[in-house]
This record gives structure tokens, C-alpha cells and sequence, in this order.
């Protein structure tokens, strides 16, 4: 199994993100944390084999710590799970040694396709290592499994919907245990009353929340949603 440490300062996102890794044969989550802090004690704690780990943690950013990891003398793979898309940021993610680059929001496939093409590279550098000395054409097998294609659009999302942002909506109703308006979706979220209102819409369609009215001294009834349990 590739141990995994989920990094995000988002609490829902981590649980998201690492209910995703746990869909991928061959990978489990052994730690979360939501600081580089607390990142770093994890793995000072219990050595794992990649961090998925977002940019903008509140005590310094997810470059800074590898930093910190590699001045260590941990070696840890990294995935950046970000939402930072500046070529700066992207370009010193490469000098320090991350592998791939994943933009928020993605979806379940795009995090997957980079997962299966990190296990095809420790596969492939477990291969060739056996051998003990390499060439070129090993030397490109080893480069060439961390190729990706391109990820495919989830089926049954709108475009510009994302699968992290409907599942972290899904989960807030979910616990809510009552009918929360877009307001409210909006300010557990940390979304824009528009966007949460857009994926409350989609989802009161595809049949997976219930709408109801609630009807105040303005007149205008307010709209307010429910998780539709299965």
C-alpha cells in the first residue's frame, strides 16, 4: 500500500480529498493535517510515501514546507492540490521535486490519473532499480510513467461544476440534518451565495435534494434545501 498525507487548511476539502484517495486500489490515507506544522509533525512522526498538499496553509505556504522537508532529509514524494495557478508558484513547485500539479477545483478522474501514474512510476522504479545500473531506454521508462492524458469531464455535472465543490456541498446538508438555504450553504462553505445557489439548482434537479418554501414577513418565500436520503 502508498501511504498518503492529506495537507489542506480546509477541513471538509481534506475529507474530501482523502475519501478520493481512499477510492484508488493500492492507496490509503495514514494522516490529515491542515497546517505545515502539522503536516511536518506527521511526518516526523510516521514517514509516509506522498504528501497531497495544498499551497496556502495558514502558518506558510506548501512550497515553504517542502522546503523544510527536504532541508530535513525527508525525501517524501509531493502532488500539489492547489488552487494557486501563478507560473511562479508552479515553476518552484517543479525545482523543489513536486510530481504533478492539480489545480482546484479537479475532479475524482483527474486525482486518480495522477495517482495510477505515480504507482506506475514507483512500479517502474522498483523494476529497473532491480537491475542495478540503468540506460536510456530505462531512464525514459522511468520519465515516461508520469505521463497523463488528459482527464475527461465528469459525466453529469454541468460545466463548470466540480466534483470537490458538490461533494462539499453535499456533505454540509448532509450533517445539517435540516433544510439550509443558499445563505447558509454559502457561509459553511465559504462559497459565493451564486455559485452555492447554481449547485443547490443542479442538485434539487438531478434528485438529490428536496426544495422547500419558507415564507417570511416579505412575502417572498425563501428557498431551502435538503439531503434526499437514498
Amino acid at each position: 500500500m502508498i501511504d498518503v498525507l492529506v495537507v489542506d487548511d480546509d477541513f471538509r476539502v481534506a475529507e474530501i480529498n482523502a475519501k478520493y484517495v481512499s477510492k484508488v486500489p493500492g492507496f490509503r490515507v495514514t494522516a490529515r493535517a491542515h497546517s505545515a506544522a502539522q503536516a511536518l509533525a506527521a511526518i516526523e512522526r510516521a514517514p509516509v510515501d506522498l504528501v497531497l498538499l495544498d499551497h496556502y496553509l495558514p502558518d506558510r505556504t506548501g512550497l515553504e514546507l517542502v522546503h523544510q522537508m527536504r532541508e530535513n532529509g525527508h525525501g517524501t514524494d509531493v502532488i500539489m492540490i492547489t488552487a494557486a495557478s501563478d507560473v511562479a508558484t508552479v515553476r518552484a513547485a517543479m525545482r523543489l521535486g513536486a510530481l504533478h500539479y492539480l489545480i482546484k477545483p479537479f475532479t475524482f478522474t483527474a486525482l486518480r490519473t495522477r495517482l495510477d501514474s505515480y504507482a506506475a512510476l514507483r512500479r517502474t522504479v522498483d523494476r529497473v532499480g532491480g537491475h542495478g545500473m540503468t540506460g536510456q531506454e530505462q531512464v525514459d521508462r522511468i520519465f515516461g510513467a508520469l505521463r497523463t492524458a488528459p482527464a475527461p469531464a465528469s459525466p453529469g455535472l454541468p460545466s463548470g461544476h466540480s466534483e470537490p465543490t458538490t461533494d462539499l456541498i453535499c456533505d454540509v446538508l448532509h450533517q445539517a440534518g435540516q433544510p439550509l438555504s443558499a445563505h447558509e450553504v454559502a457561509s459553511e462553505t465559504g462559497l459565493s451565495r451564486s455559485t452555492a445557489q447554481r449547485y443547490l439548482r443542479h442538485l434539487e434537479q438531478a434528485g438529490r435534494l428536496r426544495l422547500s418554501l419558507k415564507y417570511g414577513d416579505t412575502g417572498r418565500p425563501e428557498h431551502r434545501y435538503a439531503w434526499v436520503t437514498p
